[in-house]
């Protein structure tokens, strides 16, 4: 069996004196799509977070393809193939959508390559390529979301970290970024770890999913259980 693309092994981390997350120990195989579900100020998001070294873990380590990257800088990740899509987007609003998706391959250096991805891109997000010209900060929420996936894509990520994605949107936008989001991983072999508040999307898109509760992991099964237990379907998924 091949090793985890992504370990966590009891990580802890917090803001201040607030400890976020405790003893949180999770893998991803390569391949696969993992969801984290759970109420609204878990420490789903600190989780990411603490995985890219935006948040530093107080103790417990974090590997990526084997390697222990606890505490490695944040700009070191992308050329490693760790790549992250933050919560509420984080576009560069005054460049343009094809200066922004460009920005995403900032570390490259294979000029046809590059040009290659971002057909690709225009091909799983044609919007973007209508909007090719214009200031980021002027598309819509959905169209915003698009762009940072798209400028993800471009980095060429192995495993791809998604925050909220569906935060704000539309349902139609909603579904065509989950749809899309799929086809990444099956066609570009894209390993997904997906945070998402919508615990039911989350988990008919992912394999497999971990639950936390007041920064702990108190859950971890296929999302097919996950989905068929009482306790997630009254606690999340609103039934």
């Amino acid at each position: 069996m091949s090793e985890p693309i992504l370990e966590l092994r009891g990580v802890c981390a917090g803001y201040g004196n607030i400890q976020a997350l405790r003893e949180v120990s999770l893998k991803v195989m390569p391949g696969e799509i993992v969801t984290i579900i759970g109420a609204n100020g878990a420490g789903k998001s600190t989780t990411l977070m603490t995985i890219c070294n935006v948040v530093r873990a107080t103790s417990g380590q974090v590997f990526y393809q084997g390697r222990d990257i606890t505490g490695l800088s944040a700009d070191k990740l992308p050329g490693r193939g760790l790549c992250q899509v933050p919560e509420g987007r984080r576009i560069f609003p005054r460049l343009t959508v094809q200066e922004n998706l460009e920005m995403g391959a900032f570390l490259r250096k294979d000029a046809a390559r590059i040009e290659f991805d971002l057909d690709k891109v225009f091909t799983y997000f044609p919007v973007l390529k209508e909007r090719r010209k214009q200031p980021g900060g002027t598309l819509s929420g959905g169209e915003q979301q698009m762009l940072a996936v798209g400028r993800a894509l471009m980095t060429r990520p192995r495993l791809l970290l998604l925050d909220e994605p569906s935060l704000g949107l539309a349902p139609l936008i909603v579904q065509r970024i989950f749809s899309i989001i799929r086809t990444i991983n099956q066609e570009e072999d894209v390993t997904v770890l997906l945070v998402e508040q919508n615990a039911n999307l989350a988990l008919q898109t992912a394999s497999r999913g971990y639950v936390l509760e007041t920064g702990s992991v108190v859950l971890e099964d296929t999302s097919a259980n996950l989905l068929a237990n009482p306790d997630i379907r009254k606690a999340y998924l609103g039934e």
